[in-house]
């Protein structure tokens, strides 16, 4: 008897796990693997943070907090957003989450319905269109390019066939590092109003700008879902600690969603997220590493061939179209593993469709790598 496997379940892979995995293999043979495949910081959380986990595993039983959250916690990001974006934000339209994953599972199932239609921008974040499919939602993706920085507008909103339910942004984005201003942040806002959409704001990069400071959608409309994390910024990915500000109309379905599905956050690792709002100095010497790993590239990466460059206002990313180089992008990034030891990730993670000719490179890591790779480089296309 053959059980089955469900239409759902049936997701692509998240390539970058598995150039993570050929990457673990080549250190392991040559130890010599230049990580700039995955988004994450080479950093560990900042020391306060760690010092109230410790804290915390002295004094508190550690056990389930509130679905929403430990209420100091949801008050010291709502000060968060009054202080950071001058946005008026009640604690209680506060959410805490397993990570920014588990918050867009949570946005996903409260604001839309088995085949429902929502538009993300192309090139994006895989788990995205993941996600809404393991979740029988259609994902309709609008092919951005450079003339609008890889972002989404209202323009293309309105040319679709077919009316959406809603529209994902990310910004700063991924792949492309790239941002919404204010201007077009408001313009897709009340686009989305307008029309009934309903707006998730992905800002789990916010923190890390280079030339201005990226603006919230809280700022600019009440029904707008925004989904943020501790896992960047904060150099706190393994600790799967996010947050979401809710609409007032979703506020109680996430908290019973939130309870039956996760039940709540970790504890301990809202004691070190609180915490993780006092340690700026750190932080802010981190985002200052970014800066200058992200000035190395752009000055040497063209140097090596690689000439077209998303403009990365935001995040850790330089993604690179190399359609001058290759149309296979997974075999590319194989043999530039293979033969020089430099890891980085296939465009066909974030682009189903033209990806084959773009990578992405991060350069999260420390600076002296990103040297060292760029060096490689050059002699490799050489």
């Amino acid at each position: 008897m053959v059980l089955k496997v469900t239409e759902r379940g049936r997701v692509p892979p998240f390539i970058v796990m598995d150039v993570m995995a050929a990457a673990a293999e080549r250190q392991a043979s040559h130890a010599d693997m230049l990580p700039l495949m995955v988004g994450q910081p080479s950093t560990a959380a900042p020391k306060g943070a760690l010092d109230a986990a410790k804290h915390a595993i002295d004094t508190d039983t550690l056990g389930y907090t509130l679905a929403l959250g430990r209420p100091s916690l949801r008050d010291r990001l709502a000060r968060h957003y009054r202080e950071t974006y001058g946005a008026e934000v009640p604690a209680e339209r506060i959410a805490v989450t397993q990570a920014s994953s588990g918050a867009f599972t949570l946005a996903f199932l409260s604001a839309f319905e088995v085949g429902d239609r929502v538009a993300l921008a192309s090139p994006g974040y895989p788990a995205y269109r993941n996600i809404l499919k393991a979740l029988g939602i259609e994902a309709v993706l609008l092919e951005t390019a450079q003339d609008s920085r890889y972002q989404p507008t209202p323009a293309m909103l309105a040319a679709l066939e077919r009316p959406v339910d809603g529209l994902i942004v990310a910004s700063p984005a991924n792949p492309t590092g790239t941002m919404l201003h204010a201007d077009e942040m408001q313009a897709l806002a009340r686009h989305c109003d307008t029309e009934g959409i309903r707006l998730i704001s992905d800002e789990i990069y916010h923190g890390i700008t280079y030339e201005r400071p990226a603006v919230s959608a809280v700022s600019y409309s009440d029904s707008t879902i925004v989904v943020s994390s501790f896992s960047k910024y904060y150099s706190m990915t393994g600790w799967r600690i996010g947050w979401m500000v809710l609409p007032e109309d979703l506020v109680r379905p996430v908290d019973c969603l939130q309870g039956n599905l996760f039940v709540s956050a970790s504890a301990i690792a809202q004691h070190a997220a609180e915490a993780a709002f006092d340690c700026t100095d750190e932080l802010e010497a981190n985002v200052r590493r970014y800066a200058a790993n992200r000035a190395l590239l752009l000055e040497e990466l063209p140097k090596a061939g690689f000439t077209r460059l998303a403009p990365a206002e935001g995040a850790f990313y330089l993604y690179a179209d190399i359609a001058h180089l290759t149309n296979d992008s997974v075999a590319f990034c194989r043999r530039m593993l293979d033969e020089t030891g430099v890891a980085a990730t296939p465009g066909t993670d974030f682009d189903p469709t033209r990806g084959h000719a773009t990578m992405r490179f991060s350069f999260a890591g420390a600076t002296e790598d990103m040297a060292e790779a760029a060096k490689r480089l050059r002699r490799w296309l050489a």
